[in-house]
């Protein structure tokens, strides 16, 4: 790959690193999920550069915690507002209340992972219909905003959160709320996180003439509220902590894993470009067996599965067409 994208930044730099020396006074931003983990640290990242950020969340007491705590350090105004993924009449309310004004930054950064199997109030598998439908739901609903954005003289880009998790299944477009095949946590997680970087190759391609670039992101290993579902001793199995209860080498801390995103959303070197999966601040190499906890899949790049994702998705959400 040696047109590969790469920024001046390493791994492991800290997401307010990545926009030292920016004004970004002018900015609007979305983060989902911008209350804890990584989403709060990317929305304290872009305040802090001068951006209007708005935490949308479903949770108001961690929402209040969360402005308040940006808010010390802020140069830009921070708000939050309710936002329930897993539902449809909660995105649509989210996207009304925002009305016509223009938007710059849409960060869709909140997610779940390997929960028991549940349904929501839409009828979807919880992660898939989390993960991606309600994101995919709520960026159409704001993609003329996005829109608008970009005519006010600021780049207009939406970054979706992926994950090495993606390596784990493509999307199964027979059966993907698992209604007719035995559920599999990690496999629904896999094919959710596909289906966010397909969505980044399928927005991209919909909306780049319009001045909006769209980027898939694995942020990298963290431990975060995201590891709510699995218990201790799976963690420990799976060689993410130890017996004496410490982080293996090699996780970031939400700082850190915030930075991809930050980079994602306001790196220059990215101005000309679209549809990528991005991971350590640089465009990701294709994955292989010899380096199985970076790179990426080809089919979570595969513009005609996001095609064929897309079309499913518009008529699960009746958005979008």
């Amino acid at each position: 790959m040696a047109d590969r994208i790469k920024s001046a930044f390493g791994a492991y730099t800290d997401a307010r690193d990545v926009v030292a020396g920016q004004d970004l006074t002018g900015v609007v931003a979305i983060v989902t999920g911008g209350a804890t983990g990584i989403g709060i640290e990317t929305a304290r990242a872009l305040a802090e550069a001068g951006a209007e950020v708005v935490i949308a969340v479903r949770k108001p007491d961690l929402a209040e915690a969360a402005v308040a705590d940006i808010a010390r350090t802020a140069k830009g105004k921070v708000s939050w507002s309710m936002l329930d993924l897993s539902s449809f009449k909660s995105i649509r309310a989210f996207a009304e209340r925002w009305g016509d004004r223009p938007l710059n930054l849409l960060i869709n950064n909140a997610g779940v992972m390997a929960c028991p199997l549940a349904y929501t109030e839409d009828g979807l598998e919880m992660q898939i219909g989390t993960n991606h439908f309600g994101h995919f739901l709520l960026s159409v609903l704001l993609a003329p905003n996005l829109v608008a954005g970009a005519k006010s003289g600021w780049t207009s880009r939406l970054v979706s959160l992926s994950s090495i998790g993606h390596r784990r299944a493509p999307v199964n477009f027979d059966d993907p709320n698992f209604r007719d095949r035995p559920y599999d946590k990690w496999e629904a997680y896999g094919q959710a996180k596909t289906a966010n970087a397909l969505f980044a190759v399928g927005f991209d391609k919909r909306f780049k003439d319009q001045g909006v670039r769209a980027f898939a992101v694995m942020p990298g290993g963290i431990m975060t509220p995201l590891q709510r579902h699995l218990p201790l001793e799976e963690q420990k199995a799976m060689g993410w902590i130890d017996d004496d209860g410490k982080v293996r080498d090699g996780f970031k801390t939400p700082q850190q894993g915030a930075s991809t995103s930050v980079w994602a959303a306001v790196g220059a070197e990215l101005d000309d470009a679209g549809g990528l999966y991005l991971e350590d601040l640089a465009q990701a190499v294709p994955w292989s067996p010899e380096h199985p906890w970076s790179g990426v899949m080809p089919y979570a790049l595969d513009p005609e599965a996001a095609d064929r994702l897309w079309a499913l998705s518009v008529e699960t959400t009746g958005a979008g067409a």
